[in-house]
Formats: C-alpha cells, structure tokens, sequence
C-alpha cells in the first residue's frame, strides 16, 4: 500500500554571503492517510524548511537540490507545474505557520481571508462562501462568528488567531494538513484547547497531520509516529512509545531529559543540553551531535553513523548501537518518563 506522503532523500540548500547553507541533509520520512507524524528537533535543525519544501514553497536564494524526491499520492510534486500547485497547495496540502499574527493579513478582515480559499479553490459564490466561512469559524471555536467575520486579525486573541488559521488550513477539507509549531507563544492552556481541536478535527475529517514541534509534551498527547531531527538529518525515528521509552540515540535522550516534571519536587536546575548545533556552511564529516554528545567516540568525529533498524518502524544513526560500541549509561525512560 502506498503513502499519502513520501519524502526521500531530501536535500535542500540556501546560498549566503557566507558560503551554501546545507538546511536539510538527506531527511527522508513517509506519512499515511489519516496518521498523525510528529517532525521534532531544536530550533534551527530544519524542520520548517523539510515542511515549506513539502508545498514548494522554498524561495529566493534556496534550492531543493536533484535527487531529493516529494511524492503524494504517488504523485511527484516536485515535477508539478504551476496550475498543478495551486491545486495540490489548499487542496490537497495545507500549512498552519508558525505566528498566526506575522501569517494573517493585518489589513483584511478575517472573514475575507477565509472565504477568499473557498472562493479560489472550490470555485462557490461570495454568499456561499460566507456562509461557509461562518461556519468554519464556529468548527473550530470563534465565538459569535457573525458579528466577528468582518473584525481584523488584531481583535482576536492569540489562541483565537491560531484557531483561525487551523479554520482557513481545513477550509477546503485537505488530506494533509502540516502544522509548523501550531502551539508557539501560546499558554498552557490555550495549547491544549488547540491540540484537541486538531485531533477532534482530524478524527472527523481523517485529514492525516505532520506536526512540527519542538515541545514533546505535545508530541505525546497526539502522535502516533515521531521522527527526530538534527543539523538537518532524521538522527532517530519510531511510534511514540519508541521514542519515549526506548530511545536509542543521545540526542533523543537529551531532550527527553529536557522536559519539565511536574512530579518532580527536587530544586535541581532544568536539564539542558550543552553547546550548540553545528555550522551548515560546513557540515561535520562524522556524526552531527559528537560534539555535545557525553559518549562521543573517535570514530563519532570521523565518521557519520549508519541507519540500524531495531524492528519495522524503529531506526537511529548512532555508533553506540553497533556490535562492540561501549555500553552508555542510558537512561531509565520508562520509569522517569512513565507519566507519559
């Protein structure tokens, strides 16, 4: 059976006034229909990019370089002509960016912007449209939709400009919904209310979902499979009991580690992880996190790890798996991170 979404081998590269940027370095990750994919990583390690690169919607000074592969529905997007995006892009294929705030349009009421998807994509009439668009407000949470379809993106909350933009990503019932840090500057709660809009919407829509996150309380309460980035590589990837429970490389661990407790009593300072990412001016020859890894080897800086399959959906890139590596004192997740 086939993927709805097939990403292989994924390269993409920015040119700088500094040298070529190398943002992603070989991502490759599938999604099915109706699944939930969590793409999660530290800031800067491509996520963004990997999800913009999906929609073709690399600009300016980057590139997808050749031999990167984006198939949909067996599909090559990255052989679509321009009339053939405009479809797959809202149809088929919807983004929820980062800032809703920077993503609206500050001069539009927000009921335009609504309706000016269902008017370009499903081809419907202005009073239709409006209709519609009222209703999608109500879907996902706007209160008193009618009174508000003609307010600004300033006249709403944070959490009501998220909503909105989830309203306009599923106005034209997409089969794949991307949502780069949906949850982003918003509080605690408010982050909840969006995650469990997302799933109740999904669940009525079977719309799958690739989340990009860097918080992992989130990927917990809505994924079914994660894949971790780093420096532009999937460094690790499996279910979510895979990645909380058995991790099974450093950088994993570490962010694990990350994650605030709430049964934690103790006074201790919140775990971090030392150090920063590499430069992707000039990528390292060997494994990407050795310099911040406390069990890096010699051959760890000399040489980039191979992909090991643990079973069917589990695989890591990390020398420590191999035959002979020394034993790391890993972590005990299943019983730190049970709460999970």
């Amino acid at each position: 059976m086939a993927h709805l979404l097939e990403v292989e081998d994924l390269k993409v590269s920015y040119k700088t006034y500094q040298g070529t940027v190398h943002s992603v370095r070989g991502a490759s990750f599938t999604i099915d229909e109706g699944e939930t994919v969590a793409l999660v990583g530290e800031s800067g390690c491509g996520k963004s990019v990997t999800a913009k690169s999906v929609l073709r919607l690399i600009r300016d000074n980057g590139e997808i370089e050749t031999g990167s592969a984006i198939r949909f529905e067996n599909e090559n997007v990255l052989a679509m002509k321009k009339r053939e995006l405009r479809h797959f892009r809202g149809e088929q294929v919807s983004i929820i960016f980062q800032d809703a705030l920077a993503s609206l349009n500050p001069t539009m009421r927000v009921g335009k912007q609504i309706t000016e998807m269902l008017i370009q994509h499903r081809k419907i009439s202005s009073e239709k449209a409006r209709e519609e668009a009222i209703e999608i407000m109500r879907e996902v949470g706007i209160p008193d939709p009618e009174s508000r379809f003609d307010l600004y993106p300033h006249s709403f909350s944070g959490g009501q400009r998220q909503r909105i933009m989830i309203g306009i990503a599923l106005s034209c019932k997409p089969k794949l919904l991307i949502a780069d840090e949906p949850t982003t500057a918003l509080d605690v709660t408010v982050q909840d209310q969006i995650i469990t809009l997302l799933r109740e919407l999904q669940d009525y829509n079977n719309t799958a979902i690739l989340l990009i996150t860097h918080d992992l309380g989130v990927v917990a309460n809505i994924a079914k499979r994660v894949y971790v980035m780093y420096a532009g590589q999937i460094v690790e990837e499996g279910t979510v009991g895979d990645i909380f429970y058995r991790p099974k490389h450093p950088y994993t661990w570490a962010l694990l580690k990350a994650v605030p407790r709430l049964d934690d009593d103790t006074k201790d300072e919140l775990a971090s992880i030392e150090g920063a990412p590499p430069d992707l001016i000039a990528p390292p020859k060997g494994c990407p996190f050795a310099p911040r890894c406390k069990y890096c080897m010699k051959v760890c800086l000399e040489h980039a790890p191979c992909r090991k399959e643990f079973d069917e959906i589990h695989a890591a890139s990390c020398w420590l798996n191999e035959e002979g590596a020394p034993k790391a004192d890993i972590p005990d997740f299943e019983i730190e991170h049970g709460r999970f």
